[in-house]
């Protein structure tokens, strides 16, 4: 490696460059230092008004241009486009398996899926451009942080859905929808600014102050919002004692909230370990205040594929007007209107007493009834009429006054 100096890999170090101009008798002398074309070049002149000086520093190390503290950064963005491309080969095999059974909700968790993986894909070639070439593209940062910011905003919307029971056991949102959909625009809309002024340089002052408080308190308004239609939706299930769909529910609802815990000793950790620092030891270890959200939001993504993947039997997550017992009490309802119809007939007759025409006549219907109406028929639809030792004293007791 042709380099002017080396320096330690760990450790402060400065690069001081020294030019002078040489006297009037050497003006056509012109100094090189140099071994190669690539490298800085210094040229005097005796004028040194009108001497111009064009110098490139190049610092290299092993993985040529990239940093130290920004390689193991790289390595987790290659890492992570390839989960999500798994993830995506996952999705579409269980999604071409049941594709006459699938929901809205499972459509939006594929456009989580490929937003990640375009997200982690744009991060891991930007990394490469610095390391073999040794520029940035700023560009191609303000798409990454874009789509970064998409990603969580629309995977937040599909949360807020998915607690609100849209699907499950709401056919339709009507007015919520609106404050679903301002919800995920104002994220959008102070992440995506959080992420330009971040690669941009400009992330400091009151534009930070601004832009970090309004994306914390929309966070937190999400997150209690997310919490309460949880509650209110398990309660709805527990009423229609919906046993799958509560399930579901309370899976779900654990895993958010161990989401949350983690969160919170990470933010403990991270603000101790790399900010209440005066002197930045374990530069080596700042990839992971970066790595470890990404990496819990693949671990939620990953539980919600779980809970909410295509199967067979589907259709039990989606709306349904009634439960199951409701519906088999409509299935027995008609058969019960027959019996009862038939019952009808017993007591629809008028007693005369005193009148043997009247008494004779009430006795044949009884006896057509009892050798013409089947027993089976009672004992399937009207159990509570079944007869009871009570209901033949009565009815002797009725035949013994019509005598």
């Amino acid at each position: 490696m042709n380099a002017v100096m080396r320096t330690w890999q760990d450790g402060p170090y400065i690069f001081i460059v020294q030019i002078g101009i040489v006297s009037s008798k050497d003006a056509n002398v012109k100094t090189k230092r140099a071994t190669s074309d690539e490298l800085p070049k210094v040229t005097a002149s005796s004028e040194p008004q009108g001497t111009h000086f064009h110098m490139i520093v190049e610092v290299k190390g092993p993985y040529e241009y990239l940093s130290l503290a920004d390689y193991p950064l790289m390595i987790f963005f290659m890492v992570m486009c390839i989960v999500y491309v798994l993830f995506g080969v996952l999705w579409l095999a269980w999604s071409a398996c049941y594709w006459r059974d699938l929901l809205r909700i499972q459509f939006w968790i594929g456009a989580v899926i490929l937003l990640g993986m375009l997200e982690k894909a744009v991060f891991y070639a930007e990394f490469q451009n610095i390391r073999y070439k040794g520029e940035s593209v700023q560009g191609a940062l303000i798409l990454a942080e874009l789509l970064s910011a998409l990603k969580r905003s629309l995977a937040r919307t599909l949360v807020i859905i998915v607690s609100l029971g849209y699907g499950i056991v709401k056919p339709r949102l009507g007015v919520t929808l609106h404050k679903v959909v301002v919800a995920g625009a104002l994220y959008l809309l102070f992440s995506g600014m959080e992420g330009v002024l971040r690669v941009t340089g400009s992330f400091h002052g009151v534009t930070a102050v601004v832009a970090n408080f309004g994306l914390s308190i929309i966070d937190s308004c999400i997150i209690y919002w997310i919490f309460i239609s949880l509650t209110q939706t398990m309660k709805l299930l527990k009423l229609r004692r919906n046993v799958v769909k509560l399930s579901l529910y309370r899976h779900f609802t654990n895993t958010l909230i161990l989401a949350i815990a983690a969160s919170v000793v990470f933010i403990i950790w991270t603000t101790m370990k790399f900010r209440l620092v005066d002197c930045q030891s374990d530069w080596r270890e700042l990839w992971v205040d970066d790595a470890i959200w990404r990496l819990l939001f693949s671990m939620i993504l990953f539980a919600i594929m779980v809970l909410w993947r295509p199967s067979a039997n589907n259709q039990r997550f989606a709306f349904s007007p009634l439960s199951e017992e409701e519906e088999e009490d409509e299935q027995k309802e008609p058969m019960l209107k027959e019996s009862f119809e038939g019952m009808k007939m017993r007591s629809s007759k008028q007693e005369s007493n005193g009148n043997p025409k009247a008494s004779k006549a009430q006795e044949d219907d009884l006896k057509w009834v009892e050798e013409n109406v089947p027993s089976s028929v009672t004992d399937v639809a009207l159990p509570a009429l079944l007869d009871s030792d009570e209901e033949r004293m009565i009815t002797h007791f009725e035949r013994s006054k019509m005598e």
